[in-house]
């Protein structure tokens, strides 16, 4: 029996916070079976998350990313751009594409806060791991 691999994309924006989810998905589903892509930031997860899913080597994407208020732009754009992107990639393609990516309201750069989000991306990777293989067990059960 072929182990499933699972494909996991995240933002090079804020990574030191952003990799934490990669370890609480790897927490959960063995680094072994994950293959860890990189983008920019959370804009350019879309595409490379639909191309992924549509190469039919990946049970599941997961995609990471931290869309904080930078001043300049409304964040809320580029959040509300990339889930939905994430999501039509998952629906086009038939394979998961799960979201880990995070806007909050009042994130300010600081330990104080990068200790928190970095506590959280561990539990948000945990999660869509977690999704990931409820998901592909669902599936199978009605495949059959």
């Amino acid at each position: 029996m072929t182990l499933a691999r699972y494909a996991f994309v995240k933002a090079a924006w804020h990574a030191d916070i952003v990799d934490q989810a990669l370890k609480g998905f790897c927490e959960v589903i063995p680094a072994d079976q994950v293959d860890v892509f990189d983008v920019p930031g959370a804009f350019e997860m879309p595409l490379l998350a639909r191309d992924l899913a549509a190469s039919g080597r990946y049970a599941a994407v997961a995609a990471a990313a931290l869309v904080v208020d930078g001043g300049i732009y409304r964040h809320e754009f580029v959040a509300q751009a990339v889930v939905d992107g994430l999501m039509r990639a998952g629906l086009d393609t038939g394979v998961p594409v799960l979201s880990v990516s995070l806007t909050p309201h009042h994130y300010r750069e600081g330990a104080h806060h990068g200790e928190i989000y970095r506590a959280h991306f561990v539990t948000k990777g945990r999660e869509a791991a977690a999704a990931a293989l409820m998901i592909g067990r669902t599936r199978a059960r009605l495949a059959a």
